[in-house]
């Protein structure tokens, strides 16, 4: 799966979040400051060309939506970082961020117990 740039993925969570949006609609939901109108329809046309979304005509305009799930883009950028900074290995990975967050026990211990109710 090809990874977004910010500015995409950025457009990506909006459309994951509302569904279907007109440009303008995608533009409400951005923070301040908030991008020219322009910019968002160029990156939601680039988005179309990688095969993330797609529309649907309503009057004038365009409603776009999402055609890659949010869980399966996550998943495939995870997959990517491990891979690309942590040679493939989920060890390595978990280590660095308890290493670089500083967790104690308890936190390990939550984590695991979350990690046991979604199996």
């Amino acid at each position: 799966m090809k990874q977004l740039t910010k500015a995409e993925e950025e457009i990506m969570q909006v459309l994951w979040q509302l569904q279907k949006a007109a440009v303008k609609d995608i533009l409400e939901e951005l923070p301040e400051p908030k991008p020219a109108y322009n910019t968002v329809s160029t990156i939601v046309r680039i988005l179309e060309n990688k095969g993330f979304v797609d529309y649907e005509k309503q009057g004038k305009g365009h409603l776009y939506f999402p055609l890659v799930l949010k869980q399966d883009y996550s998943n495939a950028s995870i997959t990517n970082l491990v891979d690309n900074y942590f040679q493939g290995s989920f060890k390595s990975m978990v280590s660095f961020f308890v290493k670089k967050n500083d967790m104690d026990l308890k936190e390990m211990e939550a984590i695991l117990k979350d990690i046991n109710k979604t199996n």
